[in-house]
């Protein structure tokens, strides 16, 4: 009897080692960087893990307008840390529900034009929450969802159990064929980002606001990575192009432009009610500390109030842009304050992030599959209003001595090449790699 216990654990031990191994061998298993941000000096922070510990600049932040150190913010969630303490201390439901909550809420709908908007603790919660609770509100509802949606929503739309289409990425005649295939009396739901966070792509709410009337359909639209970042009052994308009233459920993130920590919905106040009142991944999970929620609304408020952060943001990214393209390297350029660079091969993908780590002190995550399709791996840049000019130049520097190894990457603009040889030239490293020709 032991002994058959023995082998079921060892059974299951296999089981892990050979995913691990197979991440390993596929070259995308992923490392975690320990970082120690220090208050007031982002985007450098301290690397744990070497001796003595080393600073870097971090390139691949989304605390997009570095609101996470502003000086309001940090106020805000010092003041309610003293009055409230840490925690919430429950559910919405059960003594978790606070004035921070309220007001927070309350700000969220105004800044979006709605009549209601919940809380969530991140936005990826949000996301399932809101789409399966939508779908299996309405039997026979069909979601149509961009091919690029993010990981959130696509969890979300299979829990609601409910049909799915996939749409081509921004092809606006796809979704329209796929949308005239259901009777207009088929419940529905077109669900789609406004920024992708990738490849920086944006779509046109506007006219998929349009096709939605048309045919009868919902809108969700996730502008996670727009919020605090476009329009007058960063209001996002869709209040940038003037078509915010046209959607009818906005999902948001405080994580990101805002630099806090939390998600949110914001549309009707009957349907924020159905949500409230029917999603387990709301009802069931204690709520966001009020802390955060504090230190949200003052980023918030602040962002409503002040533009400069967003404009010297969309100056740094046309910049890094600009430096990058003219030293030859493989940007994927697009509108968005995001700077892709395309790789194409995971193994290179992490030789390159690594070498800008312990050669640069630059710290770069590497973009592989499942986040981005195989084939299709980069670095992914943010830059923000507090990286310098000479971040900037000690960034394009290191990544134009990494190409020159690839020459054709160079020469073609495409991803690395074969060949390609990046050595890390720290002693203490193991981490040397060799692309197999």
């Amino acid at each position: 009897m032991a002994q058959s216990l023995d082998n079921i654990a060892q059974n299951y031990t296999y089981v892990f080692k050979s995913k691990i191994s197979a991440l390993h061998a596929e070259g995308r298993y992923r490392t975690f960087a320990t970082l120690k941000r220090r208050a007031g000096e982002y985007p450098h922070a301290e690397s744990y893990g070497s001796d003595p510990m080393q600073d870097v600049t971090v390139w691949c932040s989304n605390d997009y307008l570095g609101m996470s150190q502003n000086p309001v913010v940090l106020g805000a969630m010092h003041s309610a840390l003293e009055t409230t303490g840490a925690g919430s201390g429950g559910t919405r439901n059960i003594s978790g529900n606070t004035r921070y909550h309220i007001e927070l809420e309350n700000e969220l709908a105004d800044l979006h034009g709605k009549e209601a908007a919940l809380l969530f603790t991140s936005a990826y919660v949000a996301n399932d929450a809101t789409l399966s609770t939508l779908v299996k509100m309405m039997p026979g509802c069909v979601v149509f969802s961009d091919a690029k949606n993010h990981a959130s929503m696509i969890a979300g739309i299979r829990h609601g159990g409910g049909e799915k289409r996939i749409w081509k990425h921004n092809d606006l005649a796809d979704l329209e064929r796929q949308l005239q295939a259901y009777p207009l009396s088929t419940p529905k739901i077109i669900a789609f980002e406004s920024v992708y966070s990738m490849d920086g792509t944006m779509s046109d709410i506007g006219a998929i606001c349009r096709l939605a009337r048309e045919y009868g359909a919902l809108t969700y639209l996730d502008e996670v990575h727009a919020v605090g970042m476009y329009s007058p009052e960063g209001a996002g994308l869709a209040a940038a192009q003037s078509v915010a009233d046209q959607v009818d459920i906005i999902n948001g993130t405080l994580a990101k432009g805002y630099g806090v920590m939390g998600g949110y919905i914001a549309a009707s106040r009957d349907c924020v009610d159905a949500i409230r009142s029917y999603a387990p991944g709301f009802i069931f999970t204690t709520s966001l500390a009020p802390v955060l929620a504090a230190g949200a609304l003052a980023s918030i408020r602040y962002l409503r109030a002040h533009s400069l952060e967003r404009a010297v943001h969309k100056d740094r990214a046309r910049e890094v842009t600009k430096r990058l393209l003219e030293a030859g390297l493989p940007v994927m350029q697009n509108e968005s304050h995001i700077v892709p660079v395309s790789v194409c091969d995971p193994v290179h993908c992490k030789a390159i992030t690594d070498a800008l780590m312990s050669r640069y002190r630059i710290y770069v995550q590497p973009i592989n599959y499942p986040t981005v399709a195989r084939g299709t791996e980069r670095i992914r840049l943010t830059p923000t209003p507090l990286h310098s000019d000479a971040d900037i130049d000690h960034l394009v520097m290191a990544l134009s001595e990494l190409w020159k190894t690839c020459p054709l990457a160079l020469s073609e603009g495409k991803g690395m090449a074969a060949g390609c040889h990046i050595e890390n030239s720290s002693s203490n490293s193991s981490d040397t790699l060799t692309a197999v020709k």
